[in-house]
């Protein structure tokens, strides 16, 4: 099955060696989002949930890129420093999904590129 890769300039570009995101039939791989303005590659200023609205944001940019939206994701990763973060996780999710809502997975980590604080990667089903 042939690959396609997607990108959009609404979305942050990869600051590293690979895709935003890789469509395989259906199924959209996209690649972690952390809370980087898409014209100026820089993190965003604000609080948490500005930055957790951020990468929602440029989640969603690239689910339309492939010809979907957040309502096609099946499985979303959630990464976070601070695991004390997740109910406000909760909180903003609930503005960009409803139900039903995605397979879901939340995982502390030490550390993320240019010292992000969250990070968050999907996979899409598209109709076929």
């Amino acid at each position: 099955m042939a690959r396609e890769i997607i990108s959009t300039d609404k979305a942050p570009q990869a600051i590293g060696t690979y895709s935003q995101a890789v469509k395989v039939g259906t199924t959209v791989y996209m690649s972690g989002q952390i809370p980087l303005v898409p014209e100026t590659m820089e993190l965003i200023d604000g609080n948490m949930e500005t930055q957790i609205r951020r990468v929602f944001d440029n989640l969603t940019a690239v689910a339309e890129a492939a010809g979907g939206s957040l309502a096609d994701v099946a499985k979303l990763n959630v990464f976070l420093i601070d695991l004390g973060h997740f109910p406000l996780v909760n909180q903003v999710m609930a503005d960009y999904f409803s139900q039903p809502y995605p397979a879901r997975a939340a995982i502390g980590v030490a550390a993320l590129p240019k010292g992000s604080e969250v990070e968050m990667d999907a996979v899409l089903e598209l109709e076929g």
